[in-house]
Order: C-alpha cells, then sequence, then structure tokens
C-alpha cells in the first residue's frame, strides 16, 4: 500500500500499466480497508508504548461469545494457530479481560503460571503480557494485547500500564467511530500479519559532491556535510576537509580512484569502500564529467556520492566465507538472507527462498516441535538450539538466535540424530548442551517443549463437562500433538462397547463395530478387556494380528487405548494414522497415560449427564405443569434452564386463582444449585398459601419476605405479584426488587410499567411493599419475566428491556402462544446462556 493510499491524498499522476484500466489497482494487491488499517496502526503503536516486541487485537466475531484475533504484529500468524480463536468464558487472560472489563498485567512467566496456567501449557517460555478491553461506552470490541520481555519478578510499570490504556481507549473511540458509519466491527477471516517498525539505530544516509581536479575545490550538498558530521558554513571546499578523520589508506585509495576515473576515455562510475570518522561503512562513488570540448586537456569534473549504510548493514560476502548455513528471518518468519552454505546445505537457490515465509519455503520445519522452538525464540527472546531431520537420514543442528528485527538460524550438519527423537523427529534441545548459547530459562527443555500439546489437553479436560466436549477437546488437543488423523471414542454400556465420537474414518465404516460385546475378537475390545493398549506399526501389522478384520482404506498406523478411571472400563479410544509410524516407548507412556485422564472426563461427564438429569427433573417437579383457565383471561408460561453448568435454577412463575381473581406470580432466588431450587419452592409455596388465604398483595409480599428471614437460607429473592379480576380489569400489582413488568394495550402501544416497590425479599424484615392500582384493559397482555431474558453480558439491562418491549410491541394481536415463543426465541438459540429465564404472560378479554 502507498503513503497517499494509507493517508488518503492524492498521488500525483502517472502512466497506468499496459492494459489496466485508469484507477484500477496496481500489482493485484487492494489497499487495507479502514477497519484493518485502524486494527494495524493501534496494534503497532501500543507495542512500540509499551516497549514490547508483538501484540495484536482480539476482536469480536460473528459468533456468539468468541472473539478472533484480527492482527497479529512482530510474530509468525502460522505458528500462533492454536490461539486464533478464544471464547470468552475460557480461562485465558484474553477472555477473562474481555468477559471482566478489566485489564490484566502478567509481569513474568511465574505471575502467569499462578493466575493462568492454561496459556503458560501453551506457551512455556518466559515473557510479559498484557491485555486491555477496547470498549467505547458501554460496547466492548475486543482486547488489545501486548508480549515484553519477562519483567524478572518486577511489576509492570505504572507508566505501561497507562500507555496501554490509552491507546486501548484510542482503538475503542476509532472503532466506535467506524461502526458509526456503518462498518461492521467484528472478524471472521485469519489475522492479519503486521510487520513492526526496526530497531532505532543511526539512519542510512546519502550526500552529493562536486570535485574539480583543476583546481581541487569541492563542492558538497548538506547531506554530505551531515555526513561528515559539521555544518554546511564549515565545510572548508577542499579534499582536505572532504577527507577529514578517514584513514590514511582510505585518502590514498580514493585519492587512486579520483584519478583513474580522470583519465581519458568515456565517463565511467567508480565506487569504493571506506570507513567513515565514526567507524561505520560508507560507500563512495565517482564518475567523471568533461568540463570542455573533446580533446580539451582539462582534468574535468568528478561528481560523487556517499552512502552512509547505517550500523549494520549485510555484506554477504562476509558470511559466504563461512562454512556454515546462515539465514536472516524477519519477524514474520520471512527469509530475508541466507547465504551460500545455507543454499548448499537446504539444496535450493536465493532466488527460490528470499521473501518467502519459512515453513512455506522449507515445509520440513514445519514439525510441531520444531515450530515450538521458533515459539520459544521469537517469545522468550533466548537462543535456541535443536535436532531436525531435513532428509530421510540427514541431520541438522540448528540454531536460533532472536533479536527485536528478526532470528538469526545457523544450520549446522549434524551426522547423529537427537537421543530421543520423541513425539516428533527431533526435540528442542536446550543451549546448555554443546555450548553455552540457549543456557538460561528462555531455551525449552526436550520434553516438557515437545509434550506441551499432551498437557494443554489434560488441562483442558478438566474443563470439558459432557461427553461431547470431551471427546471434541480430544480430537483438538490429542491429533495435532501425535500427528494422527482419525479418532473414534467407544463408551461401554452392559457389557457392549457403543461409538460415541468418531473423526476421520470413512462415512459408516465404523458402523459394524457398533454394540460389539466384550467377548469379540476386536482389538477395541479387547484393549480395554485386558487393560493393555495396541499399537501396529501398520495396516499390514493390524491384519497379521486380527486376520478376517474389516480394513479401511488408510494404510497408516493404529493405536487402542483402553479408558479405565480408577480400575473401573469406561470405553476405548482407536487413534489412526494416515501413514505407518513407529511408536517410541515414551510415546506409548504418554499415549496410556493420557488414556487414563480422558477415562475419568469422560466418566465424569458421564455422571454429571446422569445428575443433570435428575436436576432437570426437580426442577420441573418445582414449576407449575398447568395454569388456570378462566372464561374471559388466559394465561402462559415458559421457563429456559441455564447451559452454564447443571445447576438448578431459582426461577419460577405461578398463576394462583382466588375466587375470581387472578394472582400472577414471577420470581427469582438469588444463586443457582439445589439450594436455590429448595428456596424457589418453599417461596412459590408461600406465596400461594398467602394469596389463596385471602391476604391482599401487600400481606402476601410482607408475609413472604419474613418466612424467608425466618428460614434464613442465606439467600434472597426478588419477586413482582400482580392481582387482576378479568371481568372488571381491576389490578393490583405489588413488586420486591423484580425487574418492572410491560404492558402492551389493545392499540399496539407497548410501556414498561411503573409500579412501586421495595427490597428484595430475604433482607429487611420491616420492609414495606406499596401497592400500585391499575386498570387492565380488554384485549391487553401483562408480560412478567426474570431478568435472564434481558441481561446481556456486556450490555445495560436496559437496553435488553427496551429491546423486549419492542419486541411484544411487534407481535401485535398474534395469540399469547405464539407471543410467549416469539419473545424467548432468540435466548432458546443461544448456546451460551448464563442464566435460566422464566416469562408469564397474562391476558384479559372483557
Amino acid at each position: 500500500m502507498s503513503w497517499y493510499a494509507a493517508t488518503g491524498r492524492t498521488p500525483p499522476p502517472g502512466p497506468p500499466k499496459r492494459g489496466a484500466a485508469p484507477g484500477a489497482p496496481q500489482g493485484g494487491r487492494r489497499a487495507p480497508g479502514e477497519l484493518e488499517l485502524v486494527l494495524a496502526q493501534s496494534a503497532v503503536s501500543a507495542i512500540e508504548a509499551a516497549g514490547g516486541y508483538a501484540g495484536g487485537v482480539y476482536l469480536r466475531s460473528g459468533t456468539e461469545g468468541r472473539l478472533r484475533l484480527a492482527v497479529l504484529a512482530g510474530l509468525p500468524v502460522m505458528l500462533f494457530r492454536p490461539w486464533w480463536r478464544m471464547h470468552v468464558n475460557r480461562p485465558f487472560p484474553v477472555a477473562e479481560a474481555h468477559r471482566t472489563g478489566r485489564a490484566i498485567h502478567l509481569a513474568d512467566a511465574e505471575d502467569s503460571m499462578r493466575r493462568f496456567p492454561q496459556l503458560m501449557a501453551g506457551l512455556p517460555f518466559p515473557f510479559s503480557s498484557l491485555y486491555v478491553p477496547v470498549v467505547s461506552g458501554r460496547e466492548k470490541f475486543g482486547v488489545l494485547t501486548v508480549l515484553r520481555r519477562a519483567g524478572a519478578g518486577l511489576p509492570v510499570a505504572d507508566g505501561d500500564r497507562h500507555r496501554m490504556y490509552s491507546a486501548a481507549r484510542r482503538l475503542g473511540g476509532a472503532l466506535s467511530v467506524l461502526s458509526g458509519r456503518g462498518v461492521a466491527v467484528e472478524w471472521d477471516r485469519e489475522p492479519l500479519p503486521v510487520q513492526l517498525p526496526a530497531a532505532s539505530e543511526p539512519p542510512v544516509r546519502l550526500g552529493g559532491f562536486d570535485w574539480d581536479l583543476a583546481t581541487g575545490n569541492v563542492a558538497a550538498d548538506d547531506g554530505m556535510c551531515a555526513i561528515l558530521g559539521i555544518a554546511p558554513e564549515e565545510f572548508g571546499g577542499t579534499v582536505e576537509a572532504l577527507t577529514r578523520g578517514l584513514a590514511d589508506e582510505d585518502v590514498l585509495g580514493l585519492w587512486a580512484l579520483a584519478r583513474q576515473a580522470a583519465d581519458d576515455g568515456p565517463p565511467a562510475t567508480r565506487r569504493i569502500r571506506l570507513r567513515g570518522p565514526d567507524g561505520r561503512p560508507w560507500l563512495m562513488e565517482l564518475t567523471r564529467r568533461p568540463t570542455g570540448p573533446p580533446g580539451a586537456d582539462r582534468p574535468g569534473l568528478l561528481s560523487g556520492f556517499a552512502l552512509d549504510m547505517g550500523a549494520g548493514p549485510i555484506i554477504s560476502e562476509a558470511t559466504d566465507r563461512i562454512p556454515r548455513g546462515f539465514l536472516s528471518l524477519d519477524r514474520l518468519g520471512r527469509i530475508v538472507y541466507l547465504n551460500q552454505s545455507a543454499e548448499t546445505v537446504v539444496g535450493r537457490a536465493r532466488t527460490e527462498l528470499a521473501g518467502r515465509v519459512l515453513w512455506e519455503a522449507l515445509p520440513w520445519f514445519g514439525q510441531p516441535s520444531y515450530e515450538d522452538c521458533f515459539r520459544a525464540a521469537l517469545i522468550s527472546h533466548t537462543p535456541v538450539r535443536f535436532v531436525a531431520a531435513h532428509r530421510d537420514d540427514d541431520w541438522l543442528l540448528v540454531s536460533l538466535f532472536p533479536g527485536h528485527d528478526g532470528v538469526t538460524v545457523i544450520l549446522t550438519p549434524s551426522d547423529e540424530p537427537p537421543p530421543d527423537r520423541g513425539l516428533a523427529d527431533g526435540f528442542a534441545q536446550g543451549g546448555a548442551q554443546g555450548g553455552t548459547e540457549g543456557a538460561g530459562s528462555g531455551a525449552p527443555s526436550g520434553r516438557p517443549s515437545a509434550l506441551y500439546r499432551p498437557v494443554a489437553l489434560a488441562i483442558a479436560l478438566t474443563e470439558a463437562v459432557t461427553a461431547r466436549q470431551v471427546s471434541a477437546v480430544v480430537t483438538e488437543e490429542l491429533l495435532p500433538a501425535f500427528g494422527g488423523g482419525q479418532l473414534a471414542i467407544y463408551l461401554l454400556h452392559e457389557r457392549h462397547l457403543f461409538l460415541a465420537w468418531e473423526t476421520g474414518f470413512p462415512q459408516g465404516f465404523l458402523d459394524r463395530f457398533d454394540g460389539a460385546a466384550l467377548d469379540a475378537r476386536l482389538p477395541g475390545v479387547e484393549t480395554l478387556t485386558s487393560g493393555r493398549p495396541l499399537f501396529f506399526e501398520s495396516m499390514g501389522h493390524l491384519a497379521a494380528a486380527y486376520p478376517g478384520i474389516p480394513l479401511d482404506a488408510h494404510v497408516g498406523a493404529r493405536a487402542f487405548l483402553p479408558l479405565i478411571a480408577s480400575g473401573r472400563p469406561v470405553g476405548s479410544c482407536i487413534l489412526g494414522f494416515d501413514q505407518p509410524r513407529r511408536f517410541t516407548a515414551e510415546e506409548r507412556a504418554v499415549l496410556t497415560a493420557l488414556a487414563g485422564l480422558i477415562a475419568q472426563a469422560l466418566e465424569r461427564a458421564q455422571r454429571y449427564d446422569t445428575e443433570a438429569a435428575l436436576a432437570r427433573g426437580l426442577q420441573d417437579a418445582l414449576l407449575p405443569h398447568r395454569l388456570p383457565v378462566l372464561r374471559n383471561a388466559e394465561t402462559i408460561g415458559r421457563y429456559l434452564p441455564g447451559t452454564q453448568g447443571m445447576d438448578v435454577g431459582g426461577d419460577w412463575y405461578d398463576v394462583v386463582q382466588t375466587g375470581e381473581s387472578l394472582a400472577l406470580v414471577i420470581g427469582d432466588v438469588q444463586g443457582h444449585g439445589v439450594a436455590a431450587a429448595a428456596t424457589m419452592g418453599q417461596l412459590r409455596s408461600a406465596v400461594r398459601a398467602f394469596a389463596l388465604s385471602g391476604h391482599d398483595p401487600q400481606e402476601v409480599m410482607s408475609g413472604t419476605n419474613r418466612l424467608l428471614i425466618d428460614l434464613d437460607p442465606g439467600q434472597f429473592a426478588s419477586c413482582c405479584y400482580i392481582v387482576v379480576d378479568p371481568a372488571t380489569g381491576r389490578t393490583q400489582a405489588v413488586r420486591a426488587g423484580h425487574p418492572q413488568p410491560l404492558l402492551r394495550h389493545p392499540d399496539g402501544e407497548t410501556e414498561v410499567l411503573d409500579l412501586a416497590g421495595g427490597v428484595v425479599l430475604g433482607v429487611d424484615p420491616a420492609a414495606g411493599y406499596p401497592v400500585t392500582a391499575l386498570d387492565l384493559e380488554s384485549g391487553a397482555v401483562l408480560a412478567l419475566y426474570t431478568d435472564g431474558l434481558v441481561e446481556q453480558p456486556g450490555s445495560d439491562i436496559d437496553v435488553g428491556v427496551e429491546r423486549l418491549r419492542a419486541a411484544l410491541a411487534e407481535c401485535g394481536a398474534s395469540p399469547l402462544r405464539v407471543t410467549a415463543d416469539r419473545l424467548i426465541r432468540e435466548a432458546g438459540q443461544a448456546a451460551d446462556r448464563p442464566d435460566d429465564i422464566a416469562l408469564l404472560l397474562a391476558s384479559r378479554w372483557g
């Protein structure tokens, strides 16, 4: 993208490319959109302000409850694919910052491990990180994050915190402006890589001069004077002034070059490398310009240019002389330089590799354990060494030396493979092995680095609740860690194994094994009955051990793992691989241990399913199964349990017929669980008893309040109680800390009622509950609800109430059943609903 496009200014006119329409994009690249530019600029600014080396922006996505990494600056995008998506309820700092609206600052690895062990299981390297929510008013957009070097036990400085807050506020304001313009401020694509500015160093400078060989006068421009380190008015105009500070050998070489350039003949350009007065390299170029007619006896005029090449130029001939392969990568993993030895080692020319991302240009670097080593170097800024398989029997010792602007990679051919090939063809080797580089906490030792995915699996399994969640976690974490392509999980029920989950197998292939009895001679059965895992390096080995067993089209290896929890059989797990492979002793031990964790998680999930069914049954028993039917009144109720956890909720509704009147009741007990449900049952019984005894609304609410205080369950509750006379429409309402009900008039106008009320039940024994009188017209609809219907994370409850009011108004004269279904439809479709929902509608017909 050009500077003109980025700033919105108009470039000077120029000829379009041949065949291109005027104004068409040049070079096949589209200009970034406003949202992309805002996110990229904010990430770069925050990284620089907080002294970081990488960072990015997570933005809300089109999927409810999920954030996506929109831009990643200073790190290769492909190396961080597992972190592209983040659910807001996961125990990671990005999710917590977005969910709570509070910034999180982690000073070092110890701080991160104590507060977010799941983060360190995936990135077990020393680094510091800052996470600040991006908001504007009450609207949440995402999270701005910056990675820095570990603080060595020191807390994050207040100045860095304030600069991060400022960057997040500016980003929130910019996103709010874009949203107001109609730009969709959400992200559902892959993250965009962003290159960071180079580290601050002396700039590359260019200067010019004219040297009159006849008079010896030298005229230098401002750039040349800047390179010389003098003011233009102080330049003496002589060759001595031009060469002051140069070494004698450089002065002599320059004069010789000038004499050579001044010789008769066609004008020629000569170059020479010099060492400037401050030791930095110069490149000087001289060109002779004739000053008289041909054949005139004049020495001529030399035009010169001097290039001050900065602090650290890449001088290719220096590294080409070293018999080891050198590659230089930028922070995004692109190859910016390689020497001749590197060409020989990898068998590819510079022209094929320069400018390409390392893992795309050299796919054999894409092993999970190798990628982990690059992550360790880029994040911890500590040298890392590992042994990699280049070809079948060719090994390379790979040394990584990270810095602010990239990574230097040194490739040295090795005759020996790593001592323990472990889960991949190579392990990261700590720097203390065979050299000093990498020594320290930043270089990952072999096993923790290569096994971090199984560790992440173990942690993720502790959070999986249902059997489907456990199976999904195994698919997402276990298969990639071992390079598997197929997974099947069978669960034991009444001495038969039934297929509970599969992925990667041909459609219908596993159906023939579903329901296999424990006496069947199948590897998936025998691994469970014997309690021993079975490993087959190829399908040929499997066929030889079990002749006649149906095999799928794959030719790869198979692992059959028994799922046994605390001595109790749960089922069996099958891992499939597309290619034959051997299983090392360490792999077998790790897989066997992980099978035990999977079994425990599945057993816990089965227990959850059973207990959840019992809990829902209890909850269903506490709610009314049938509402009273009157000639000139209609009521309908709806209840939706929360989707987080299996705890019983405390929301309830009820309709009580008291003589010629109808009492409408809705309430919400604080908290969840059996205690909340028990309190809810007691309150429902109390309200019903007081109502049937003929007490007026104020006495019903006061009596229920005193009863709850006497029971002392340690909980409080909100409640709304409305008595309607269907014949006349006379209505009395009382409210105890509950959301205001809605009223839709016969003409369709819908309002939020303003009922006087008292404090919630269970707090103050002397609390008063005033009664509000109103007339309910024929055809009007009352809507009572609990806060789960109108509350959304990050949004004010008044916004939810207004949304419900508008929805009720839009329902018009629809039947009450249709209206109730419409009002809870959106909430019922939410997969992640933290609270229960109760809704009660009542309509009177005169």
